[in-house]
């Protein structure tokens, strides 16, 4: 068995200044991650991104090169042209990206992958392929 430990140096300072200096404090500033579920029934899995406050235009849904799932969320909140006599004495920009990729089971039919955004929660669900559908896909391959 295996156990991760921390590696020790001979020179101790810079883990002590990084220790007690740590800004873990600021995390929670303006970084969240969307809570995301995963449900499954007999004919398709369904994912639940919960992201309150985020439209459809703020959100993508991918395929990538290995058929991974790619869910993206991104929301800016730019300033507006019209604010020409405007003047900032502070101003807290908003910018939120979240990024999750996910494995697809093998059954999953990849061409009828569906998304939809209600009620600050986006689904993307993920039908499942037919016992049929497995056996067309499988290949056999002669023997030469």
């Amino acid at each position: 068995m295996t156990t991760l430990v921390r590696k020790h140096q001979n020179n101790w300072l810079p883990f002590f200044f990084n220790d007690f200096f740590k800004d873990d404090w600021k995390t929670g500033t303006n970084s969240s991650v969307p809570a995301i579920n995963v449900k499954e029934t007999d004919t398709a899995y369904t994912v639940e991104v919960a992201a309150a406050g985020f439209t459809k235009d703020d959100f993508s849904v991918s395929l990538d090169d290995d058929n991974d799932l790619l869910i993206t969320v991104e929301k800016k909140n730019e300033v507006k042209e019209d604010e020409n006599n405007v003047r900032y004495l502070r101003r807290g920009f908003s910018y939120s990206k979240f990024q999750h990729a996910m494995i697809l089971p093998d059954d999953v039919n990849k061409d009828k992958i569906d998304a939809k955004v209600e009620h600050g929660v986006l689904y993307v669900i993920l039908p499942k392929l037919t016992e049929n559908e497995i056996i067309k896909k499988q290949r056999q391959i002669s023997i030469g």
